[in-house]
């Protein structure tokens, strides 16, 4: 198994959240906050999820408060929010931090010393593609839309 599909996050409801089932399937990994001005990207998140569940490919949205504050709610806040606002179906972690001293072992895997694409993560919605061999295949700006074309095209070559 790959590093990648090593690692156990906590979800949003408290459970364990393992990669291991997502071996063999593509995953876009994305920091996401409720209230910054890229927020409305769940919506775009959630579609290319149903669009592409059925052919191996996953969204794993984590939360994250280390930009201008922006996710200050808590797990239950965070889970209504999106369920609410964007019927987010996709699995959610807990709250993590991606950059500093604290940054949780998958972004230190996704954007640390060594790492494909290493690199602070920038601000909220950066979005990391996982190949099914849990390899980083392609690391996308927060300005980039889930739905650009290069993010699709990338999705789609990887799901083969």
């Amino acid at each position: 198994m790959s590093a990648f599909h090593d690692l156990k996050l906590q979800a949003l409801d408290g459970q364990d959240l393992p990669l291991a089932p997502f071996k063999g399937q593509v995953v876009l990994v994305v920091n996401v906050a409720s209230k910054c001005g890229l927020t409305p990207q769940y919506a775009a998140l959630e579609n290319l999820y149903q669009q592409y569940k059925d052919k191996g490919f996953a969204v794993l949205g984590l939360p994250c408060n280390q930009f201008a504050g922006q996710e200050p709610g808590s797990e239950a806040e965070i889970a209504e929010f999106c369920s609410l606002n964007y019927g987010v179906n996709f699995p959610l972690g807990s709250k993590l931090e991606v950059n500093g001293a604290h940054r949780h072992p998958l972004y230190r895997l996704l954007a640390g010393e060594g790492a494909e694409f290493p690199g602070d993560i920038t601000w909220n919605f950066e979005k990391f593609l996982v190949g099914k061999d849990g390899r980083v295949l392609a690391r996308f700006s927060p300005r980039t839309a889930p739905d650009d074309p290069t993010v699709v095209q990338a999705i789609e070559k990887a799901l083969g």
